[in-house]
């Protein structure tokens, strides 16, 4: 079903939206969770918070493209989760490639931070943008979608090492990016 047509049944209040949004979306819904949580439970519980976030925002809201919509909910729903239940100990699974990316990353604790936030934001959509469709795809694995190392290198093709020498460049270069727009963190 196209999203124009879900979003539709959203404004309708009709009980099909929901489902026809889990059978559109649903897998990558719930591969996005499990690779945050990596626990199942959690995880469908996270995308079930994320169908009922999307049934209080459509009406009034209108997300077309709804995936990228969808996506951002379950992955701020299970990252909530995640940090709920480590809250007092460190699992290295999802923070190594938060560690990664951290010297880029400023906190968003006052109103200039916020906006720096947004600028970055808007750095870094204009990096990716910059980049071959592969190095696109290897960043937003890791870095979005917390995809590890030996599963990009299954999906791109490429081997383990390889990819974690591209990622490492890549980093590297979206560091010399920012510093030529003056962003130094």
């Amino acid at each position: 079903m196209e999203d124009a047509q879900i979003v539709e049944l959203f404004f309708h209040r009709s009980e099909e939206a929901v489902r026809a949004l889990a059978e559109t979306y649903g897998g990558v819904c719930r591969r996005l969770a499990v690779n945050v949580l990596k626990n199942d439970q959690d995880a469908e519980e996270c995308v079930n918070d994320a169908y009922l976030a999307v049934w209080n925002a459509v009406p009034p809201a209108r997300p077309l493209p709804l995936l990228p919509y969808l996506c951002r909910i379950v992955r701020n729903l299970s990252i909530e989760c995640y940090r709920r239940r480590h809250a007092a100990k460190r699992d290295d699974s999802l923070t190594r490639s938060w560690d990664e990316l951290e010297p880029f990353l400023p906190s968003a604790d006052s109103p200039e931070a916020q906006t720096d936030a947004r600028e970055l934001t808007r750095l870094l959509n204009a990096y990716l943008e910059g980049l071959a469709p592969r190095d696109q795809l290897l960043f937003m694995r890791r870095y979005w979608f917390f995809d590890s190392c030996a599963e990009i290198a299954r999906i791109s093709g490429l081997s383990e090492k390889n990819v974690s020498v591209r990622l490492t460049r890549l980093r590297k270069k979206l560091r010399i990016f920012l510093e030529e727009n003056e962003v130094y963190l």
